[in-house]
Parts: structure tokens; sequence; C-alpha cells
């Protein structure tokens, strides 16, 4: 089986090398043509040096993965596969977009007979080794060829993967195990953060994590990480408390709103990671100068 993959970085690129492993043939795009390059040394990767090119060495009916960051640069390519491919084809998007926006591409490749199928891919830096959890959305016969990909790149080739439904179903499970994901650390860090103010007990953090990760309900691979990094750093001294939302919190949030489906835990995560932004700077000036105003309590001033 061969397939077209485009975006090698960290995600694609170790998708592309996992897939090598079980002798899948890929034939791989990168901007970098470096990566591609470096890639095909190191697995077999077949190099392509534009989308033209990637599409040429594939045989009728193709099979194209796009897995690049959600947003313009995903519309850019897969407006470039709509005048590449043909009626037969698939093409996949493994990158965390927003599920509309896959329900709309789907529509406009069902009418060139193409095949578009949206893929949620969770598995991080760790897919490698570990599989990645595969959530994908699209027609019967379009999972049916793409059944041994799924296979490959899950943790076992029956677990793992999943046919969520039609296309935006994958994207749309995968936005919201992320919004979980918010609330999930967020409840950890929270919690670590009330430990670590109690000075006066010298709790070892690390040995707390470590000891949770046995027979503890709050086990978790997240967990497995904390304990992971508690256990070199506890006081985190050189780390910016600056946390990046990658968009699926707010698409979660905002569906939730849209549903009228109560979703507070995920919610308030999502509106901490925009604290820890600087987006609360100016509100809590706000309230410094209120505090000042009504009861005369003293400012701190910035040196």
């Amino acid at each position: 089986m061969r397939l077209g993959m485009i975006g090698l970085g960290r995600m694609g690129g170790n998708m592309a090398r996992r897939l090598r492993r079980a002798d899948v043939e890929v034939v791989g795009f990168n901007r970098d043509l470096n990566v591609t390059q470096e890639l095909a040394d190191d697995c077999g990767l077949i190099a392509a040096d534009s989308p033209e090119h990637l599409v040429a060495q594939l045989e009728h009916p193709r099979l194209v993965w796009l897995m690049l960051p959600a947003g313009d640069v995903t519309e850019s390519y897969v407006e470039q596969m709509r005048g590449l491919l043909e009626a037969g084809d698939i093409l996949v998007d493994g990158a965390n977009s927003y599920f509309k926006d896959s329900m709309r591409r789907g529509d406009e490749f069902s009418k060139l007979k193409i095949d578009f199928v949206d893929a949620g891919v969770s598995g991080g830096v760790w897919g490698l080794e570990n599989g990645y959890a595969l959530m994908v959305g699209g027609s019967e016969a379009a999972l049916s060829r793409l059944k041994p990909v799924l296979e490959a790149l899950a943790p076992t080739s029956d677990r793992g993967w999943l046919h969520t439904g039609p296309v935006g179903s994958g994207h749309f499970v995968k936005m919201v195990h992320n919004g979980i994901e918010y609330g999930m650390m967020q409840a950890y860090a929270e919690g670590f953060a009330l430990m670590q103010a109690r000075s006066d007990f010298g709790l070892d953090l690390a040995e707390i994590a470590e000891t949770w990760r046995h027979g503890s309900v709050v086990r978790s691979w997240l967990l497995d990480l904390t304990a992971e990094f508690l256990d070199q750093d506890q006081e985190l001294a050189n780390v910016e408390a600056f946390v990046a939302d990658s968009g699926e919190g707010r698409w979660t949030a905002i569906e939730a709103i849209e549903q009228g489906i109560p979703t507070p835990v995920m919610s308030s995560a999502l509106m901490m990671r925009f604290a820890s932004q600087g987006q609360h700077d100016y509100a809590a000036k706000l309230l410094a100068m209120m505090r000042k105003g009504f009861g005369g309590h003293t400012l701190k001033i910035e040196e």
C-alpha cells in the first residue's frame, strides 16, 4: 500500500516513520525539503519536492494525508488537492481543524466524487512508539480503504482507532477530547499548586505524583508525565507561566454555548489559559485600583 503525506513535522514525520515500520510505502512532502530528505534517509520514505510531484507518484485511486497546522495552511493545501486529485481519490485532513470546516470541505469534495476524511489524531511526540489515538469521520467506503493505515498508526490493529461517523465527526470528537484535556491539566495544576503552597508540611510533590500513579483513581498519562518532570525539577523557576491554547478549547466552549450544554470545567480551564497569556493583567490592575479607592489598600508598584 502507498500513500502520500504532506507535512512532516513532529507529528507527521513520526507518523511516516510508524507507517514505514508497518511496510506501508509513504511518499512525503514537506515545505523544508531538507526535512523530507532526512526522513527518506532515515526510514525509506519516497521524497517528493512538490505536491504535484507527490501526487504523480501515487497510483489512482490515490490516498493523500495532510498533517499540517490547522487554519490557513491546511486550507491552502486542501485547495491545491482539489485541483490535483481525481474522482475516487481520498484526501485525509489530520490537523486539528474546526469540525464545521471539515463538514464544508466534505460537501465540496463530494461534488468532485473525491472522498474527504477528517482524522483527529492524538499521541503527540510519543505516538511513534506508543501509537496514535485516531478519531476518523468519513464514508464507509473511504474508511475501508484507510483501514490498513489506521491499523498501522494505532497502538494495536484493533484498538485506538474509531470510525466516529460522517465527515466532521472525527474532528468534533477530537475537539471535545482536547477540551477534556484542558480540564484535566488545569485540575492537576491547581492541586499541585495548592500542595506546593503548604510549605510547613515539606511535601515532596514528586513522591506524591509517583504514589498517585499506582492504584489512585486520578492516575493517568498526564500524571505520569507530571511525575517525571517533577522528579527532575519541583521549583520550575525557569519556566514562564504562559500556556498557549491551540483552538480546540475555544471551539469546545463555543459549541457548548450553541448547544446550551454546561461545560464549566472545560470553559474555566480555557479562561485560565487566557489569564496565563496576560489577558487578565489589565483586569487585575483595575481590581487593585478599586481596592485602593474604597479601602485605601496599598498598591504593589512594578519596579
